[in-house]
Parts: structure tokens; sequence; C-alpha cells
């Protein structure tokens, strides 16, 4: 099993920071934000990651190189121009294995990713408890199943193992990840569990410097 992280971000709303520097490599407590990604993954026993680049993709590359000083392989996708969640893996499949991990750059956590190795869905999702910014939540959960019910919702943290099957097929091109998702919840085929460990998504100034 290898992993994906997705870091092609233009990051608007932390601007004028994310004007000269992507978000992946802002810093949160002395650390680039993928370096967290990176050191465990690398503990949970995964040997190789694709990193999806677009926005200042170049400054990735520049500071992550081939991955080695991590204990990595590291692949690089590159998108002229970002392709959101979605198009950006299904891109990327060429170079992910049957089941795959994938995070969002853009998240600070200390979530274990040892835990998604033995998980056997099409999509097991990581759910955090809501936070301020997200009240209404993504999805419920009731004994490892996700669905579309509003009562009981918690968010999505951006934490995720996928079977290649649920994007094998699938049209190229911008696509945003939220529709698969819900789509899969209807079909009941959407699985996940609830982490209550650390978690902030970096996605506002406010955010960041409250972490």
């Amino acid at each position: 099993m290898n992993a994906m992280i997705l870091a092609a971000g233009r990051g608007e709303r932390l601007r004028p920071y994310t004007d000269t520097c992507p978000k992946p490599l802002l810093e949160v407590r002395g650390k680039a934000l993928i370096d967290y990604h990176l050191e465990a993954l690398a503990i949970a026993g995964i040997g190789q990651v694709v990193i999806n680049v677009s926005w200042l993709g170049e400054a990735i590359e520049a500071a992550i190189g081939d991955g080695s000083r991590y204990g990595l392989e590291v692949i690089y996708s590159r998108e002229p121009e970002a392709l959101e969640a979605a198009g950006g893996i299904v891109q990327a499949l060429q170079y992910l294995d049957e089941r795959f991990i994938v995070v969002n750059a853009d998240i600070y956590t200390d979530y274990a990713f040892k835990k998604l190795l033995a998980v056997k869905a099409d999509a097991h999702l990581v759910l955090v408890e809501n936070p301020d910014f997200h009240p209404q939540g993504d999805f419920a959960i009731k004994r490892g199943c996700l669905s579309n019910d509003v009562e009981g919702r918690l968010t999505f943290a951006g934490i995720a193992q996928y079977h290649r099957s649920f994007f094998q097929g699938r049209a190229s091109g911008k696509q945003p990840l939220a529709p698969l998702l819900r789509q899969a919840a209807d079909r009941k085929q959407l699985k996940g569990e609830l982490y209550a460990g650390q978690w902030t998504d970096i996605g506002t100034l406010q955010r960041w410097q409250s972490v």
C-alpha cells in the first residue's frame, strides 16, 4: 500500500503568505505541514508517497526531493492547473497501489496512519468532531458505515484509504471529491471511523496562527 498527499491547492485564504510559499510548506511549530505527513507515513511503514503539485509545485519538489531523507520514495504528479481532489487522484492512479492512503497536505494532525493498513473497503474516511468553522459536518456514522443523514454528522478529516476501483473509469480533468463520496454513502459503500486526537484544518490565517 502506498499513499498520496494532496498538495496542489492555491491556498487563497492564506494569502499573501501563499503568494510566494505553497501551503504545504507553511510551517507549524517549526516544521512544514507536509513534513509531518511524510514522517508519519514513513513511521506507519509506507514506502512510497505520491504528491500532486500545481501552484508553486517546483518549490515543493525542491524542498522534498526524492523523499530519501524521510526514508521514502516520492513521486510527483504534476498538474498544470489544479484538478481538485478527485481529479488529482484520477490523474495519479497510474502511480497508486490497489489500496492507498490519501491525506490533505493542509491539515495538522497526530493521526497514526498505520491504523489504515488493515482496512478493507472501497472507501474508508477518518472523521472528527465538528470544528467551529464547520458545525454542519459531512457524514453521519453508525457501526462503521457512513451516511448522508443530517442528524449526528461529523466532519471529514481529509484522511482516507481507498481501493483504486473507487476511482477507476472516472473521467479525467478537474473534479471535486465530495459528490463521489456522497454517492458512495447513498449506496452504503462508504466506511469510516471517528478520530478524537489532534486535528486542525489550516485553511485560514486565524487557524494557522492558532495551532
